[in-house]
């Protein structure tokens, strides 16, 4: 079976990202402006540089762009009780549409019911499988610390979270009712999503280049940890959700079905970022930035060392006295 496969995957959040961090500019840099008071001058009217040295604490805010390859965990096929990915014949979207909610156990056929459609007038073969899965930009957010070890070197640690909703399509093989005047076979697409939590963790370094006190572009880098948990995989056929992961117990057959344990595990990489830190004469600093890490997401099938990329707005309030 040869398919088209148009779908729009995902709606980015960059945008409402991107007005977040606008917004924030403008309150920091209008907080400098009103906190430059005479006493931060000296005679001849020259900015009096102040120590920098001490911690700082913080949020971040942000747009992350995950690597689709880790998607494929939620195709539909699932994995079996080693962590390996399963067969057609044993995969978890064969077992809930041919066999649970297909009449595979002599149950009403759920699916034709969804459809409009008798048992016989539908298919769902291995060519109906998704191939597709891609994941959708998501929110990250966090808190972030900071030492200083003078005014334009620093050690960081970040710890961030984001939720991702991995997302595709399948189909379904309808023929026509009797008595419609439709001839060939209808292809039917339906939706597949799966949902993943990420923590990240990451301790590195950054240096702020140039000699201005308020505006300095900074770069950073350093190791960084990612800790991936399935969380679930559905798919909808028309008005009907179905669960993939749900376990179940075939009362005919005295048999159960059950997916496995939802995996969870800490994989190792590196991160680097390039921005611009705007600081304040009080005790705010704030720093527009691109990331890119290396993660390893060793909850999938077959783990390796992909590139992701976040935008973001950290800000930091210094701990130390001025």
């Amino acid at each position: 079976m040869i398919l088209t496969k148009n779908t729009i995957f995902y709606q980015p959040l960059f945008g409402k990202a991107l007005k977040l961090i606008v917004f924030f500019i403008l309150v920091f840099h209008s907080t400098s402006l009103f906190a430059q008071s005479p006493e931060n001058y000296d005679e001849d009217g020259n900015l009096i540089l102040k120590n920098r040295k001490g911690f700082a604490t913080g949020l971040y805010l942000g747009s992350y762009f995950p690597n689709s390859y880790s998607a494929t965990l939620y195709d539909g096929y699932g994995f079996d009780f080693d962590g390996n990915k399963n067969t057609y014949e044993n995969s978890w979207m064969y077992e809930k549409i041919i066999n649970q909610y297909g009449g595979g156990y002599g149950q009403p056929d759920y699916i034709g019911e969804a459809l409009g459609v008798p048992p016989e007038d539908w298919n769902f073969d291995e060519s109906d499988m998704p191939a597709n899965m891609r994941y959708k930009t998501a929110f990250l957010i966090g808190f972030t610390g900071r030492y200083s070890v003078d005014a334009k070197n620093a050690v960081l640690i970040n710890v961030n979270a984001a939720i991702l909703k991995a997302v595709g399509n399948f189909t379904i093989t309808t023929r026509p009712l009797p008595g419609s005047t439709q001839v060939n076979n209808s292809i039917k697409q339906f939706n597949i999503s799966g949902e993943e939590q990420r923590l990240h963790f990451q301790a590195g370094y950054q240096h702020l280049f140039g000699k201005g006190e308020t505006f300095n572009v900074f770069m950073e880098g350093g190791l960084h940890a990612t800790l991936a948990k399935f969380d679930k995989n559905e798919i909808e056929i028309e008005n009907l959700r179905i669960n993939l992961f749900e376990p179940y117990y075939d009362q005919n057959g005295g048999t159960t079905f059950f997916p496995g344990a939802k995996p969870v595990s800490l994989g190792f990489g590196a991160f680097a970022g390039l921005g611009v830190n705007i600081r304040t004469t009080g005790k705010w600093m704030l720093q527009l930035l691109y990331n890119v890490t290396l993660e390893n997401i060793k909850i999938t099938y077959d783990p390796k060392l992909t590139l992701n990329n976040a935008l973001g707005l950290r800000a930091y309030y210094s701990l130390s006295k001025q």
